[in-house]
């Protein structure tokens, strides 16, 4: 049997106990706020127990995992432990503890218990500083949105758009897996640069053009279910997001098509008035943020419908 390892790390927080369990408790936000998190996909969810499927970065590499999560609100504790583990991976698990302190403040411990495949040294050194790496990033990520506001959901919130379309599911799927495309088939996009080293694993890079006319040039890891989602994770982003996570889906019914774009995203409160201007509020930047993202959906989401419907049509 290989050697168990454990880790432990903590963070003094300057926020509510029960506001941060909140945040760990939601693994469906994590994309957007824990810089390693690509997407979680569940596959079973309830009260105080869930499964689901995670992509994440290790090291710079693509990696994705089964785990099983335990969630005690009362205790603030959320314990989990991977079913499938990837190698170089043979084991892995650990718990999240929130500790409220006495001056209002919570000290966060994250604690994992792994093995390596082999018991190689290099290996298990190769897995501690992922760990130790991942896990500096995600304490660090959750002090800094827990302290940005009062109330998270203020910072880190969701938005969806849908359409509808006579074309089938699969020809939906195929304009928005087809990204390397997008510079000639969306009004909005400058250049597109596509990579997909491992199937259902794609880098994209991509100058958009906002309605003002300025550039920006983001980049993306996107994971593909074929014919079913398409999620991705923004790793360069603009200077309003600290975090910016999606999902598109595609489903089909009684001869059409529902595709949806949603957005998870982080607001850096910081950058507010820089980017806004002077005595713009956090309102403002929810509002331009929604606007931004949603026009820019909308007009993939045209083009898809009519993409499809075309094909269709032939």
């Amino acid at each position: 049997m290989p050697a168990l390892h454990r880790t432990e790390h903590r963070l003094v927080v300057s926020a509510p106990a029960d506001q941060l369990y909140a945040l760990v408790a939601d693994v469906t936000r994590w994309p957007a706020v824990f810089e390693p998190n690509l997407h979680v996909h569940h596959l079973e969810r309830g009260d105080r127990h869930e499964r689901f499927r995670l992509w994440a970065l290790l090291n710079g590499t693509v990696k994705s995992w089964t785990s099983r999560r335990e969630l005690d609100p009362v205790r603030r504790t959320v314990s989990f432990e991977q079913e499938v583990s990837q190698p170089p991976v043979a084991s892995m698990g650990g718990q999240w503890r929130l500790d409220a302190l006495p001056d209002g403040r919570t000290e966060v411990v994250l604690l994992h218990h792994f093995s390596a495949v082999g018991d190689d040294p290099d290996t298990v050194d190769w897995i501690n500083r992922a760990v130790d790496g991942n896990s500096e990033k995600e304490l660090a990520a959750l002090r800094t949105v827990a302290e940005r506001a009062d109330d998270i959901d203020d910072v880190v919130f969701s938005f969806e758009d849908s359409v509808r379309s006579t074309g089938s599911a699969d020809d939906c799927y195929e304009f928005v897996d087809r990204a390397d495309l997008w510079a000639q088939r969306l009004p909005h996009v400058q250049a597109v640069s596509l990579r997909e080293d491992e199937p259902g694993v794609q880098e994209l890079s991509m100058d958009t053009v906002t309605e003002g006319g300025a550039t920006h040039t983001t980049r993306s890891y996107r994971i593909c279910a074929s014919g079913e989602w398409i999620a991705y994770k923004q790793v360069v982003l603009p200077a309003l997001l600290s975090g910016h996570s999606g999902l598109w889906t595609f489903r089909e019914d009684a001869g059409t098509t529902t595709v949806t774009a949603r957005h998870t995203v982080s607001i850096r409160t910081e950058a507010v008035e820089e980017v806004l201007g002077a005595g713009s509020t956090l309102a403002d930047a929810r509002r331009f943020v929604r606007s931004a993202l949603g026009n820019n959906s909308l007009t993939t989401l045209k083009h898809t419908s009519e993409f499809a419907a075309g094909k269709g049509d032939r």
